[in-house]
């Protein structure tokens, strides 16, 4: 808190050197005049030149992403038009700025016929070079004038379109909490992004890693080598089955790679209307890395410690002369050791993607991933009766044939059509299949007083099959001066699964105190086997209201149907089947409204939808409901500066239905379990000054059991931190010998938290701090990172049974990338 003290108090200051840095400054408030405009093409509603070096910066701010613009040289002026965009100003004028700076004598925008905007930068003695970066809100032009005519440098008139734009460490867009692009506050609901800069400059490889600066997301798992993959906690509930990847369930049971994501969002808060089933605390979207309209290489390497390597490929461009067909490709390949001894690591990710422009107004993706992964599995130091025992950190208590590996791929399409400027049609087909095996001896019971570990020979594989489709429409009209966003789509997914495992044999056991290692591989002889078919078919509806140009309502449902179809089978027993349908209603309401341009106050419901195990009974052999969620959710939005903004939410979660034992035969279970989260969240981020990058968030909860049968009522929920805080700040030199150096310093703060359910013990609180350097000079940037700089002793999480995850000491790693 006092950091997020410290902060605020400088940002009257960041916005005063704003000001005084801008040569004109222009309100966003729209007149309710140009709200016709906006629905015909995208509506651009600031302009702002600012000086930088020897030259400008021209930042075009926009409802959305603006289409690349065309350029031609005329005299000494270079003119770009923007298509299918309409300049609508708070004074309803045109722009122009005389003389901005030396060499450049006039800046002008206005609009043209047929739903362009023209942009001329006019040089003093010939046009000026001009690079355009465009974002997810708009587009900046790095304008250097032309001040040697005599060398006759073509490339002093060089044109060229820098990539997808960065969005520093403060994005202003999403479509994850609407599936439109909506600026992020005008969405009444918790949604933080982690963008590609912060993950560059964490050095953050895995998913994991990339979430410690997320808000009220904790550790389930997801960072240690377990044999459940990874596993989070998103405002206290677990989120398995929360991971998406561009509004498709991306589900593995390995680490998660970061070398083809462009941004990571993270919404909080129950998401069943556009996501359908799933837990109440809410999902992860991964964003990918999208095909650029011109050439961009680039390659880099790494090591670091306990003899980690790691290499990437990141290839885009046009494959035709007018780039309507465009590609990236990224290759990735990491081997990894660990401070655990004995457990390693290695795995290859391949991810292309095309993009095709059929026509102006229908465009295609075709997308593919493989991974092939393979870790030990680790199952982390031991819990005794007084709590966590006392053990070196690196002891290992698995052995060295203890393997999780498997393959998986991932085929699709999205195909987007606007039909004219009113209705724009969307469908999209995935088809993802993995083939995990888990071989291991896991941990089963523990003698205290010999040290004695009993271990089970453990094992599990089986193909998992998982397709998806759906189509979507958007309608944007006005009735009368109240504009509309209606978002109509349909949903159908089908799951196939067919495990077998093995657990009932007991493995050589292993004293925690002097471990001996077996070292003797066991025989695979599956016992159990399922074969599961779910089919879940969704339809739901949205309507984003514009009922003035400051107050919106966001409404929606969706109506769900679930088939599970399972069957169980002893090995030698006859087979046993299970049949369940469930459906329900899932609603979403909010409000925003916005009393001053800079700030959004909102208030929300939301609603979750989980059908139950199909194969779990009641004790008349009836099938459970399905548990529901519901959130009630207020917070404020406030955009300090262009590039600072400030978040805050209060929320209440509730999860019913939840399974708890029947008082009366323990065997069976009855759902009258009841499970709250409440709590308070701040977050801060984007740029302060310019060089100097911050996020922060803070976290207080409050998870805990409301109602239940055998644990005690008010019992925290397992893995998760009464507070949690997150700062990770960054400063970059920008001019002089220093140009290009920069340094990063991170702060995380982990409170104590319950180890399982019967709160039984603690998980200690932890303080952790990391560090960067970096330089970038050019197309070549180096850096090295350095966490838990202090070498601090901590736990990420717990099984809730016999394990913890241990974190790592202090770790170091160097990085080297080459753009061309």
């Amino acid at each position: 808190m006092v950091f997020l003290a410290g902060w605020l108090l400088l940002a009257p200051m960041a916005a005063q050197a704003e000001t005084a840095s801008s040569l004109r400054e222009v309100p966003s408030s729209g007149k309710a005049a140009n709200l016709k405009l906006a629905q015909a093409a995208m509506r651009i509603t600031g302009v702002r030149v600012e000086t930088d070096g020897d030259g400008l910066r021209l930042m075009i701010d926009a409802a959305g992403m603006l289409a690349e613009p065309s350029t031609s040289v005329v005299g000494n002026a270079l003119v770009a038009e923007i298509p299918n965009a309409v300049l609508s100003l708070p004074d309803g004028g045109n722009f122009e700025q005389f003389g901005p700076a030396q060499g450049i004598a006039l800046v002008s925008i206005s609009n043209e016929a047929g739903n362009r905007v023209r942009v001329s930068i006019t040089g003093s003695d010939g046009p000026p070079s001009v690079a355009f970066n465009s974002g997810a809100s708009g587009l900046v032009l790095a304008i250097t004038p032309r001040q040697d005519l005599a060398t006759g440098d073509d490339e002093s008139i060089r044109i060229g379109v820098t990539g997808e734009g960065d969005e520093g460490y403060a994005p202003r867009d999403s479509s994850t909490a609407t599936r439109t692009d909506t600026a992020l506050r005008d969405i009444p609901q918790s949604i933080q992004i982690i963008p590609r800069a912060v993950i560059d400059d964490r050095d953050a490889r895995e998913l994991g890693n990339a979430l410690e600066t997320a808000a009220s997301v904790a550790d389930n798992g997801g960072r240690g080598l377990s044999v459940f993959g990874p596993g989070f906690l998103i405002r206290g509930f677990e989120n398995r089955g929360g991971i998406f990847r561009e509004g498709v369930e991306a589900f593995s049971l390995g680490p998660l790679s970061t070398a083809d994501l462009e941004r990571i969002e993270v919404l909080r808060g129950p998401a069943s209307v556009l996501y359908g089933r799933g837990e109440p605390g809410g999902i992860i979207n991964l964003v990918s890395k999208r095909p650029l309209s011109e050439p961009f290489y680039s390659v880099s390497a790494g090591a670091g410690s306990f003899e980690s390597y790691d290499g990437a490929l990141d290839l885009s461009g046009p494959i035709t002369n007018d780039r309507s067909l465009r590609y990236r490709l990224n290759i990735s390949y990491r081997d990894f050791g660990s401070f655990r001894n004995k457990v390693d690591g290695d795995e290859l990710l391949v991810s292309p993607i095309i993009t095709w422009d059929i026509t102006p107004n229908t465009s295609l993706d075709l997308y593919g991933q493989y991974t092939r992964s393979r870790e030990t599995i680790d199952e982390g130091l031991v819990v005794g009766s007084r709590g966590i025992i006392n053990l070196p950190r690196d002891r290992f208590f698995g052995e060295e044939f203890s393997e999780f590996s498997q393959d998986q791929f991932t085929l699709g399409y999205r195909l987007k059509h606007e039909t004219g400027d009113r209705l724009t049609l969307r469908h999209s087909l995935s088809y993802q299949e993995y083939s995990p095996e888990r071989y291991a001896p896991l941990f089963d019971s523990l003698d205290e007083s010999t040290g004695q570990l009993e271990r089970l020979a453990y094992f599990a594989g089986g193909i998992y099959q998982r397709f998806f489709t759906n189509a979507e429409a958007v309608a944007r009209f006005n009735t009368g001066s109240v504009s509309h966003q209606v978002l109509l789509g349909v949903e159908y997914r089908n799951t196939r699964e067919k495990p077998e495992f093995q657990f009932s044999n007991l493995y050589d056991p292993i004293n925690i105190f002097d471990p001996v290692y077996s070292r003797t591989p066991f025989d695979i002889k599956p016992e159990f086997f399922r074969d599961d078919t779910i089919k879940t078919l969704g339809i739901y509806l949205q309507d984003q209201i514009d009922i003035l140009p400051n107050l919106k309502l966001l409404a929606g449902v969706r109506y769900d149907i679930a088939d599970q179809f399972r069957t169980t089978r002893d090995i030698g027993e006859p087979r046993d089947e299970f049949k369940q349908t469930d459906s329900a209603f899932s609603p979403r309401f909010g409000i925003v409204y916005q009393p001053i341009e800079p700030v959004s106050l909102y208030a929300s419901y939301t609603t979750s939808f989980q059908p139950s195990f199909g194969a779990s009974r009641n004790l008349d052999d009836s099938t459970f409901d399905p548990e529901f969620g519901r959130q009630f959710e207020v917070g404020l939005k406030w955009d300090i500066s262009d590039r600072l903004t400030f978040t805050t939410a209060l929320f209440d979660i509730r999860r019913q239905n939840v399974q708890t034992p029947d008082p009366d035969d323990p065997e069976f279970t009855v759902q009258t379990g009841e499970v709250t989260s409440r709590g308070l969240e701040l977050g801060l981020g984007g740029e302060i000054l310019p060089g100097w990058n911050i996020t922060a968030n803070y976290s207080l909860l409050d998870a805990f059991v409301s109602e239940d049968n055998s644990i005690p009522v008010g019992n925290s929920l397992a893995n998760v931190p009464d507070n949690q805080f997150s700062l990770w700040s960054t400063y970059r030199f920008q001019e002089g010998s220093l140009e290009g150096l920069g340094f990063g310093l991170g702060l995380f703060y982990v409170s104590q938290r319950a180890g399982n359910s019967d709160n039984s013990f603690t998980l200690p609180s932890y303080f952790r701090a990391d560090a960067a350097l970096f330089y970038q000079r050019n197309n070549w940037r180096a850096q090295l990172n350095v966490e838990n700089l202090f070498n601090t002793r901590y736990f990420t999480s717990s099984d809730q049974f016999l394990g913890v995850t241990p974190g790592a000491p202090l770790t170091v790693s160097a990085k080297i990338s080459v753009q061309f």
